[in-house]
Parts: structure tokens; sequence; C-alpha cells
């Protein structure tokens, strides 16, 4: 009896330790896989705070639980599974759907681009496709909706390149698991950035009001510096949509072996890498960044018509019952 006990705590123990080992494989999986992901993680902090801009303070943190809900709900839900499936039974397939995404994330940008340009003309095509102004409820509904898919398609990058990470000998549960954690991980981490970058204005005003002369200056000091940050990482957020997007489609490209502008923007890195090189890695990456936001801005203009003109009145005419009436 002592022996069958003995043998079953070894058993339990055995067990413990591949619960354990299995653990750590996840973890250092995940981590390997979260660093890989490090850049487009940091596109993505930068495009959120865009879409909070311009709503009432007690609304701002309440917006960003939403996007991030429907982050996670993204990642967990529909883009891990679909990774999977289509590692295992299609990996051919990933590539196309990510280089649609990265066209979707141009559009985006050179929409914005076009608006801070030409406002009356963007005016007209938001009625194109359907966005002219509406009522407050309705405009953070569709804010909140635009902000879920920008950060689809960063999703989907993010996941996308954690997959590649992984070795090629990981067995399935430990993929699902490592990527669910990078999932949960890069939501958390962005979202909590999100939130704070939305509310250190209202942090400052509350320091502004301390007794203390020094919290009181570093309080007016934030109050007067967010709006211009804030102001400044719009900006860097529409970018960012502009080479995610352009540096996606032309990565792509080469995977299709059409590399000369792949090449091209590379060998522009690699003279900017020489002609400065005390900022050889900084230097080197805004170039190809500018190469791949460029031809972003272009592709995005050129799609600009096609979604006002072709894509809006078949989506309307979809979207409605055989009365005219929407469905």
């Amino acid at each position: 009896m002592a022996t069958g006990l003995i043998a079953l705590l070894d058993d339990i123990a055995s067990i413990a330790k591949v619960a354990a080992a299995s653990v750590d494989d996840i973890a250092a999986h995940a981590a390997k896989a979260s660093a890989k992901s490090a850049g487009v993680v940091i596109d993505d902090t930068a495009v959120t705070p865009r879409y909070v801009v311009g709503f009432s303070a007690d609304r701002e943190l309440p917006i960003v639980a939403k996007i991030a809900k429907g982050s996670l709900r993204n990642k967990l839900l529909i883009l891990l599974p679909a990774a999977m499936v289509l590692s295992i039974f299609a990996p051919w397939g990933i590539t196309p759907l990510l280089m649609i995404g990265g066209l979707y994330l141009c559009y985006e940008g050179a929409e914005k681009v076009y608006e801070a340009l030409f406002p009356h003309a963007a005016h007209d095509h938001e009625a194109d496709i359907g966005l002219a102004a509406v009522d407050p409820v309705e405009l953070e509904d569709r804010k909140v909706a635009g902000a879920i898919r920008t950060d689809f398609i960063l999703s989907a990058e993010i996941m996308a390149i954690a997959l590649a990470t992984l070795p090629s000998d990981v067995d399935i549960l430990t993929t699902a698991f490592a990527l669910a954690v990078v999932a949960v991980t890069i939501t958390a981490g962005v979202y909590g950035v999100v939130a704070l970058i939305v509310k250190a204005d209202d942090a400052g005003l509350a320091l502004a009001g301390s007794s203390v002369a020094a919290i009181r200056l570093l309080g007016r000091g934030l109050v007067e510096f967010m709006p211009g940050f804030l102001a400044t990482l719009a900006a860097v957020g529409t970018a960012a949509m502009l080479w995610v997007g352009g540096g996606i489609f032309v990565h792509g490209l080469e995977t299709y072996g059409l590399d000369w502008l792949g090449h091209t923007i590379h060998h522009f890195g690699e003279l900017a890498r020489g002609a400065v090189p005390g900022a050889a890695g900084f230097t080197g990456w805004l170039t190809e960044a500018l190469g791949a936001g460029l031809f972003g801005l272009v592709a995005g203009g050129l799609l600009i018509p096609v979604a006002g003109k072709i894509v809006a009145p078949i989506v309307a005419r979809f979207g409605k019952s055989d009365d005219g009436r929407a469905s």
C-alpha cells in the first residue's frame, strides 16, 4: 500500500515537473515572440490615442477600454485560431491576407493626410462612404469601430510575427498558449500606456492644485505639454499607418519574388547608414520607414476614390433590403 502511494506521488511529481517545464517553455516562447513584435507594438501604441482625442475627459477611459476589449477579442477569438488553422492547412494564405490588411492601413493613413490637406474634399469623401457628421454617441461608436479595425490589422501583424518566431518543432498546444500570452500581454501593455497618455492632462490638472510648489509646477508643465504631445502623437500615428501598411505590402511583394521595390528601399537605407555612422541604426530605419511610408501614401491615395466610388456603393447596395431600406 505504502509502495503504491509512493509510486503515485512519484507520478504526480513527474507530471508537475512536465507541467512546469511546459509553462517555462510557453513563457520563453512568448517572451521571444513579444520582443520580435516590439516594432509593431510601438506603432499600435502611437496609432490608438488619435481615436480618443476630441472626446470629453469622462469618455476617454471608457473608449480606451472598449478598444482594448475589441483588440483582445480580435487576438484571442479570431486571429489566434485563424493563425493556427492557416499555419497548419494553408500557410500560403497568410501573406496575401496580411497584404490586404496592409493596404487597408495605407488607405486609413492616406485618408487622414487627405483630410488635413483638403478638408472640404475629405468631407465629400466621408459623405460618399457614409461617414458624414453624426450625433456624439454614434460618432464614438464609429471611432471605436475604426480603432478596432485598425488594431485588427496591427494585431494580425503581431500574431504573424509571433507565430513565425516560434520554433517549427513546438507542439500545437504550446504554440496556442504562447500566442495567447503574447495577445494578453501586448494588449494590456499597449492600452495601459494609451490610458496613461490620454489621462496625463487630467493628472496634470490634479497636480497643479497641489500646495507643494514643485508638484504644482510639474502639473502645470504636464497641462501645457500634453496638447502638443497628443497632436504630435496623432501625426506619428498617421505616419505609422502608412509605413507599417506600406512595409507589410512591400514585404509581401518580396515573398512573391517582386523584390525590386523592397531592395530599392533597403538600398537607400544602407546609404543613410553609411552617411551617418554615428547613428547608423536610426538613420537606416528612418530612411526605410520613409520609403515604405511614401509607398503607403501613394497606394492609399489611389484607394481613396476606389473606396468612395466603387466599394462604398457596393457595400450600401448589399446593406439594404430589396425595398431600399437598411437591413
